[in-house]
């Protein structure tokens, strides 16, 4: 079998593609610039074509010769005329598929209540399924609430109103019940959706085991997250395009998505049937407590760049992506540098791998100094530990308010802060080698928790131009002086 993936440089189709290549299915994946497809490590495993959803052209070019077509396309925005657009480009879509002899289209739509005045998102996201219904190619319309996992849109805007707000005023509607589901099971659903039977025709509600109002979401969230109990105020006179601007305002979370979602929760998001449980018996979906808490983990762990890829990895799909919008991953605060360094690879491990103790911390040490005695007079190691050996690191050992997490002899180190601080941080170097010079790579992770570990990281902030660039400065001198 093989499979057309539309919008694969998106949160779900990104995530679809190694979901359906272990599943054995053969994927061609579409995106209007297929570049930006280069650096997932399934690109080696896909066909990927150009194709945007207004050329009929590259259309049927990318339908041609599948079986099944994921519709994974729809605007996220609040601006006017965006429900034309979509509904124009799910006609084109359609006919393209019926014109190829597509075998099937599946679609990922949201739940809508019946009888009520929709919020234009939904109604959208409703005429875009029924286009595709009525395309005489049998299609499938899988319909869902919030999806719980990081990058998703839902989640990201409820993650950080529970992190930055302790306390906050919301829409009487915050108490609406809403059946949310987690990402993995989404993709779960979506693949088996391939082997639906030839005469399957029709929409699927798919949703999680949980009924829970927003507000329990959030405070639950809060929960599980190691926040402080959160506290709500519900105001019947908040309409929802203000309380979209609010959240775009006091979250990452652009205004511009915050309103079509926002809007959508002036409805009770439930599930009317649970028919699809007949085609794919094998998927059981878990619930918001193990979906928040397989998002959170490798975020803890600042596990995403190894395992963020492997569909074969539990929970994988439900973190954060490379390729997620800057808003994605609970606001991680990323400081990122790279140099080149005139030094062979092994004198720039060398430095790095002496790093801290007697050595220090190669810029502004009255700074670090400081840092140290605050951290100790907090309770914390500060920098009297030190480290065990001057030249070499092992895994899991200390290194003054540090811990090394992670260690690849001669290329990569990740420390992980015992500091003092309100949410988690972590340090890492990696060395590259060109040839005729090096690279050292050096990023600052800092994952705030809660109000205090935002405003910390902007307190903070105007130093970085001092300590992490004067580090990395150091280093590579140290290196050149110090070259083999």
């Amino acid at each position: 079998m093989k499979a057309l993936v539309t919008g694969a440089t998106g949160y779900v189709g990104g995530r679809l593609v190694p979901e359906l290549l272990a599943a054995g299915i053969e994927v061609r994946a579409m995106a209007r610039t297929p570049e930006k497809l280069d650096n997932r490590p399934w690109r080696p495993d896909v066909e990927v074509v150009a194709g945007d959803v207004n050329d009929s052209e590259s259309l049927e070019r990318a339908l041609t010769g599948v079986d099944v077509a994921y519709y994974l396309i729809h605007s996220m925005a609040d601006s006017t005329g965006y429900a034309d657009l979509d509904r124009e480009a799910a006609t084109r879509f359609a006919a393209a598929a019926e014109r190829a002899e597509v075998g099937r289209i599946v679609y990922l739509g949201g739940i809508a209540p019946e009888g009520e005045d929709l919020s234009m998102h939904l109604q959208s996201r409703r005429e875009v399924g029924e286009v595709l219904l009525a395309s005489g190619v049998p299609t499938a319309v899988l319909q869902a609430g919030v999806i719980l996992g990081s990058g998703s849109a839902s989640f990201e805007m409820m993650r950080n109103l529970s992190e930055r707000l302790p306390v906050m005023v919301a829409p009487k509607w915050i108490k609406n019940r809403i059946q949310p589901i987690a990402v993995r099971d989404v993709l779960s659903y979506l693949a088996k959706a391939a082997e639906l039977p030839a005469d399957v025709n029709r929409t699927f509600d798919i949703a999680g085991p949980d009924v829970l109002t927003y507000r329990d979401m959030m405070k639950r969230y809060a929960r599980i997250a190691g926040l402080s109990e959160r506290r709500i105020l519900a105001l019947p006179a908040l309409t929802p395009r203000l309380a979209g601007l609010w959240v775009g305002l006091v979250t990452p979370v652009p205004t511009s998505v915050a309103r079509p979602l926002v809007g959508s929760l002036i409805h009770e998001v439930l599930a009317k049937e649970n028919d699809f449980a007949e085609f794919a018996p094998e998927v059981q979906p878990i619930g918001f407590d193990e979906a928040v808490e397989l998002a959170l983990a490798r975020i803890r762990d600042l596990d995403v760049r190894t395992t963020w890829y492997s569909a074969s990895t539990p929970g994988a799909s439900a973190t954060v992506l490379p390729e997620d919008p800057d808003w994605a991953g609970g606001s991680m605060r990323i400081d990122e540098r790279s140099r080149p360094v005139r030094a062979s690879a092994e004198a720039v491990w060398s430095v790095v791998e002496g790093i801290g103790g007697g050595r220090g911390w190669y810029s502004w040490r009255l700074g670090w100094a400081s840092r140290g005695l605050i951290d100790r007079f907090f309770g914390g190691p500060g920098l009297k530990r030190g480290r065990r050996h001057p030249d070499q690191l092992t895994l899991g050992e200390a290194v003054d308010w540090w811990r090394v997490e992670k260690i690849t002899p001669g290329t990569y180190l990740l420390l992980r802060a015992e500091m003092r601080l309100p949410g988690s941080g972590w340090l890492e170097f990696r060395v590259e080698d060109r040839g005729n010079h090096t690279v050292l790579h050096q990023r600052a992770v800092y994952r705030p928790r809660g109000l205090l570990g935002v405003l910390y990281w902007w307190a903070v902030w105007p130093f970085h131009g001092i300590v992490f660039e004067g580090m990395q400065r150091n280093m590579a001198r140290a290196a050149v002086r110090h070259r083999p």
